[in-house]
């Protein structure tokens, strides 16, 4: 089984609803953090180790992913070039995402 992390920058809207859309699926583990100090579920050494595959959703979750936990990561980083336009569980947000990711799980 494969553990799953999905990062934005508050870890309010974007993340939390990739987390809650991939949820159901029995091949993964699911969670989902925040890049900055103050995100809903911040972003750790720990979860980033834990992590075989990290979805993230702007280039600059993934810099600051690589210069913060340089030695935590060794997952695969997946950038989904998804802008914090959207609302939580916004039907746009989960049609994008069950466009991106699932080429990336199998």
């Amino acid at each position: 089984m494969k553990n799953v992390l999905f990062v934005c920058s508050q870890n309010k809207l974007r993340s939390p609803t990739a987390e809650q859309v991939f949820a159901t699926r029995r091949d993964i583990e699911v969670d989902s953090a925040g890049t900055n100090h103050d995100a809903e579920n911040p972003l750790t050494p720990e979860l980033v180790a834990w992590a075989d595959i990290i979805f993230v959703m702007e280039k600059t979750h993934r810099t600051k992913l690589q210069k913060k936990f340089a030695k935590a990561l060794k997952a695969r980083v997946v950038c989904l070039d998804i802008p914090d336009d959207y609302a939580f569980m916004d039907p746009a947000l989960v049609a994008l995402l069950e466009e991106r990711v699932p080429k990336h799980l199998r």
